[in-house]
């Protein structure tokens, strides 16, 4: 098999509504913005798709450096082609969340030409694994003891906050949602990346106490000796490893000096399924953890595929909340069906989006 064609097909997308917003002086989400379907055809007909966010960056690298590269290669040896986009990264150090675009594309072909869904020719572990309602930032304490109910309500057996980026107060609105949920509901807290040392520490204690299963990314990933100081600080379990650079490299340092319980890992920013895979089995070799990051189709493979992962993580906003339409009414996601990511059975309900009308019978 060979790779005969490698299009951007551009989409104008309206963004999340209602928008949502995350921690203090952090910004939300986008507005209505251009991204992109990336499309790889091959001479046995099979053509591989993924997503990119950000469509016209991502077809200049594609016009300039991947279309090039990719063209007569063969499509079932991903790992020779991960490791080509690896070289590229040297001249162009691609964003991180698009570089992962050309492997899952690369895996959607292999997938369909082996008839089977990507996570099991991943590998495959289960079948299903419940969900967490992974929160946006709300106004106010009150509010998000509000939103558990919800969450709970709609079936998500855990809930992980991203709060307001004050040490005190994030301090306090895990202790009130302790009380408020009881001992039997796993929270969990994700920094983004908010704090100095000194706060990190002291919300490190309060979330301990709290009872809390993680402590994700209270400080910028840059520096992991900040990061081992930390570990040696606080008790509760700290996951990290989300967004450095590097993919299962970087990652290895966070294993090596100690400091992390459980790394992250996606498509998103890890590299594609092959980056990601790489990290979970990294992890899986020290004991450690390595949880999703990030919802829809590709997470949902991952975390079929993936044996040391807890959760698959279902992101909330607005008010009143729904639950993602991967989740059912238990909290639990199930393996995506049919060969593939599995695109297409998301366009035979919702359509086709424009452009790749050509490649969809």
């Amino acid at each position: 098999m060979k790779i005969t064609a490698v299009e951007v097909i551009l989409e104008d997308r309206p963004g999340m509504l209602p928008p949502f917003v995350w921690r203090k002086n952090l910004p939300g989400s986008d507005g209505p913005s251009t991204g992109a379907w990336l499309a790889i055809e091959t001479d046995a007909g099979i053509t591989g798709f993924a997503s990119a966010p950000r469509g016209v960056i991502f077809k200049d690298y594609v016009d300039r450096r991947f279309r090039a590269e990719l063209i007569g290669q063969d499509p079932l040896q991903r790992e020779y082609l991960w490791e080509r986009a690896w070289e590229l990264d040297r001249i162009e150090r691609f964003a991180p969340n698009m570089a992962h675009v050309v492997d899952v594309a690369l895996w959607d072909i292999g997938a369909k030409q082996a008839g089977l869904p990507v996570y099991k020719l991943l590998g495959g572990f289960r079948e299903s694994l419940p969900a967490y309602a992974s929160t946006v930032t709300y106004s106010t304490i009150e509010e998000f003891l509000d939103i558990a109910d919800q969450a709970l309500a709609l079936g998500y057996p855990a809930i992980k906050l991203h709060a307001f980026g004050d040490a005190k107060k994030d301090a306090l609105l895990g202790q009130r949602l302790r009380a408020h949920v009881g001992d039997d509901i796993d929270l969990m807290y994700d920094g983004s990346a908010g704090f100095d040392l000194m706060d990190a520490v002291y919300l490190g204690h309060a979330l301990d106490d709290a009872g809390f299963a993680w402590y994700e990314e209270p400080m910028r990933e840059f520096s992991i000796t900040a990061y081992k100081w930390l570990g040696e600080r606080v008790r509760i379990p700290l996951l990290l490893g989300e967004v450095t650079d590097g993919a299962h490299m970087s990652a290895g340092d966070f294993a090596a000096t100690g400091v992390a319980s459980a790394l992250r890992t996606s498509t998103f920013l890890r590299g594609g399924f092959t980056g990601a895979m790489r990290i979970a089995h990294l992890a899986d070799a020290y004991h450690l953890r390595a949880e999703v990051h990030g919802f829809g189709l590709e997470s949902a493979h991952l975390c079929m595929a993936i044996k040391n992962t807890t959760y698959y993580e279902s992101l909330i906003w607005g008010n009143p909340i729904k639950r993602e339409a991967l989740v059912d009414a238990n909290g639990l996601v199930h393996g995506p069906q049919g060969p593939g990511v599995g695109y297409e059975s998301i366009w035979a309900q919702s359509g086709v989006p424009a452009g790749l009308e050509r490649y969809v019978s």
